[in-house]
């Protein structure tokens, strides 16, 4: 690798190499250490292909899930088996991971801006801005950067727009994949709300079992497909589908809803 190679978006490989190296190192005994995390599925992601693959999940802190998925991706793609022992898979870390994000958000401080250059497609809200309900137009240029990222190597994104449990999900995921058409890999995470603050960056409670299942890709027929139907498929592979409410106890969702009080961010 040159010293000074770029990826699509110009940033310089090398440093997004150390960022890597250094933010996983880091923040790996928090999901190895205070707490566990339990995965499912990592042989799913050595059998991918290299580009145009996108993972949708559910969402439940700001930046602990996506720091979650960079160690567990990278640890299977190094051989580990459903486990993230030993930071040496972070030595030659994929580098075309991208997570899209608000850039309102990826650009409010310094850590974010960190991190944004490890990996964030930062995109526009076009339903909240500054904490208020708003209503615009998708900017083709958010969409063409989500198409460049793709092109170039494996997207994260968090279709529901929101950390809160059991919100709809947004049709534009739909819509990318149905233009992109690709690898869609459904991911359900649990137990960082209750590990992290609602940030994810301190450590809430320790001694928490984290869970992350991979699940075998969607089968989307891409031309014939729906919009609603493609909508439909994502809430049930990451469980978010309003049937899931019928079989979660009422004090469970009780206890969610409490959690995840005034709490709103996007991907």
């Amino acid at each position: 690798m040159g010293l000074f190679k770029k990826n699509p978006f110009g940033h310089i490989l090398f440093l997004k190499l150390w960022l890597i190296r250094i933010l996983g190192a880091l923040s790996h005994r928090r999901f190895k250490g205070f707490n566990k995390l339990e995965i499912e599925g990592s042989e799913i992601l050595r059998n991918l292909p290299d580009t145009n693959v996108l993972f949708v999940s559910n969402h439940q802190t700001y930046f602990a899930d996506v720091v979650s998925m960079f160690h567990v991706f990278n640890a299977s793609l190094s051989g580990r088996e459903d486990s993230i022992k030993n930071i040496g898979y972070l030595w030659r870390p994929k580098l075309n991971l991208y997570f899209v994000a608000a850039k309102e958000t990826m650009q409010s401080g310094l850590l974010p801006k960190i991190l944004a250059y490890a990996g964030s497609v930062s995109i526009e809200r076009t339903w909240r801005a500054k904490g208020e309900e708003i209503n615009r137009q998708v900017k083709m240029s958010d969409i063409s950067s989500i198409t460049t990222a793709l092109n170039d190597g494996w997207v994260i994104t968090f279709p529901q727009g929101t950390t809160k449990p059991w919100k709809p999900i947004r049709k534009g995921t739909a819509h990318i994949i149905k233009k992109n058409k690709p690898v869609v890999v459904p991911i359900v995470i649990d137990g960082f709300r209750r590990s992290f603050d609602k940030k994810g960056l301190r450590i809430k409670k320790r001694g928490i079992l984290q869970s992350f299942e991979i699940k075998q890709p969607l089968d989307i027929d891409y031309e014939n497909e729906s919009i609603d139907s493609i909508v439909e498929k994502i809430e049930y592979a990451i469980e978010q589908h309003p049937s899931f409410l019928k079989v979660i106890p009422k004090s469970e969702i009780e206890k969610e809803e409490a959690l995840n009080k005034d709490r709103e961010w996007s991907y």
